[in-house]
């Protein structure tokens, strides 16, 4: 059977649907995580277009693959930039975190690229890692510094490790934080006014107002937790990933509970699906999905 077939047709049952109590307003009664495939060496960067189609990425291995439910999990481009966090325009265009020459991507649907920047004040990204596309255009991304075997540079070239956001058309993005340690998950609400970004080095996961001028404000706490990626849905639950699962918060910062995933690392979640109401999660060599009672936000066009 061919390697392709084998992903498209790998779908088994690994948990027993029993979830805490705090997750009942969320998840579907007697639902269970379900892995659709196992075939790859560290799954990363999920995101959904407007049809609900899920993308991901493998880093390793070099290569962004996508999912639908009548064609299964099929490549999607490779080589690709080794690219890691990426989310989808309001015009239905990807963009990419392509940190194989620290470059921000925007990815056509017949998979031409455009590199929309490459550095910052003339000196090299960190390594762009994670965006989130504004619904009025533009985006933010994170820029954290993680030493990969195939950069020569051992040290963060912007000597800061920040968020920035890229207008459209703008040749050069502006920094929007200052005294972040190790940013890496970004979010932002469907109606454009707040951002949370994860800030993994601190622990934490901060909110602010995005201002008209797409500047970052009224910095305050959400949760006392990093993430890896990070999701949010319409009714303003935010899903971070890490060492157990997929951690749930309600819209105030109160924790709703943890979604257990069978590998020791989930790195980055969507919510998709032709429904729009299925989680999906990047976990180490695996892609895995649960039904949720709540629509995500939406991408793509």
């Amino acid at each position: 059977m061919k390697k392709t077939r084998l992903i498209t047709l790998c779908l088994a049952i690994v948990a027993s649907g029993a979830f805490s109590a705090g997750l009942d307003a969320i998840i579907e009664p007697g639902a269970k995580v379900e892995k659709l495939s196992g075939a790859f060496k560290f799954t990363e960067g999920a995101t959904v277009n407007g049809e609900g189609e899920i993308f991901f990425t493998d880093q390793p291995n070099n290569a962004i693959h996508r999912w639908s439910r009548e064609k299964g999990v099929r490549l999607f481009m490779k080589p690709a930039g080794r690219c890691n966090g990426m989310c989808f325009t309001k015009d239905g265009s990807l963009l990419a975190c392509a940190d194989e020459k620290m470059e921000l991507w925007k990815i056509a649907a017949d998979g031409t690229k455009t590199v929309l920047i490459k550095d910052y004040q003339g000196k090299e990204f960190n390594g762009p890692n994670d965006v989130w596309a504004h619904p009025e255009g533009g985006c933010f991304f994170t820029d954290p510094f993680y030493k990969r075997q195939w950069w020569n540079h051992k040290e963060p070239p912007q000597g800061v490790q920040q968020v920035y956001f890229l207008s459209e058309g703008a040749k050069q993005p502006i920094r929007v934080t200052e005294d972040l340690k190790q940013p890496n998950g970004i979010v932002g609400s469907a109606d454009g006014k707040t951002l949370f970004v994860a800030d993994i080095g601190a622990k934490k996961i901060w909110k602010y107002v995005i201002t008209k001028d797409y500047k970052l404000e009224k910095k305050t706490l959400f949760c006392a937790m990093g993430s890896d990626g990070m999701t949010i849905d319409s009714k303003g639950n935010i899903y971070l990933t890490g060492s157990k699962g997929v951690y749930v918060f309600d819209k105030t910062g109160a924790e709703l509970g943890i979604i257990d995933i069978p590998e020791n690392w989930s790195a980055n979640v969507c919510i998709g699906g032709p429904d729009k109401k299925t989680l999906f999660v990047t976990a180490k060599s695996g892609i895995y999905t649960i039904p949720l009672k709540i629509k995500g936000t939406a991408q793509g066009k």
